[in-house]
């Protein structure tokens, strides 16, 4: 038992191996991308893979672009290596290739779902609210009395709600 341990320390070797398999031996480039070329340029650009030359100088960064932006982004490709570079501490890249990509699909495994929208609660029952009413009625503040009477509304028809599944399924 070592204790108490930081998340990003448990999983500093998985994200390591995970880098290095697409060529990120500093996984900093991908976890950091928008501290390393900007907030401007990270959003329009995506980190995809570093290829290494057969003598191992002069890496090839890939970067997944929007179209529309890859004219702009292709004059400051210089800059952007640089900046790279600096993460790496030497001249590991020598060049950034731009890929252009449409904006649906742009950043793998982040696609944004919209969740079925929730029907709205029927309205509880008239002898309920009248029971939640006379429940909260000795309260004297508003504002608490309306809170109280919400909660026994709705603690009541939860209770009337499980009572009807267990006579619907006596199982």
């Amino acid at each position: 038992m070592r204790g108490f341990e930081a998340a990003g320390g448990l999983l500093r070797e998985r994200i390591r191996t995970a880098g290095e398999s697409r060529g990120f031996a500093v996984s900093r480039l991908l976890t950091h991308w928008p501290e390393v070329v900007g907030a401007e340029i990270a959003a329009q650009t995506l980190p995809v893979k570093i290829g290494y030359a057969k003598g191992g100088f002069g890496a090839t960064l890939t970067l997944l672009v929007r179209g529309a932006s890859a004219p702009m982004l292709q004059m400051q490709l210089p800059r952007i290596r640089e900046k790279v570079n600096a993460v790496y501490g030497y001249n590991a890249i020598s060049r950034v290739i731009l890929t252009q990509t449409a904006p649906t699909g742009f950043a793998e495994g982040q696609a944004q779902f919209t969740p079925a929208p929730k029907p709205a609660p029927a309205p509880p029952a008239p002898e309920v609210v009248a029971r939640a009413a006379a429940t909260a009625e000795p309260i004297t503040d508003e504002g608490l009395r309306a809170a109280l009477e919400q909660l026994a509304q709705n603690v009541m028809t939860k209770s009337a709600r499980r009572a009807a599944q267990r006579k619907a399924d006596p199982s």
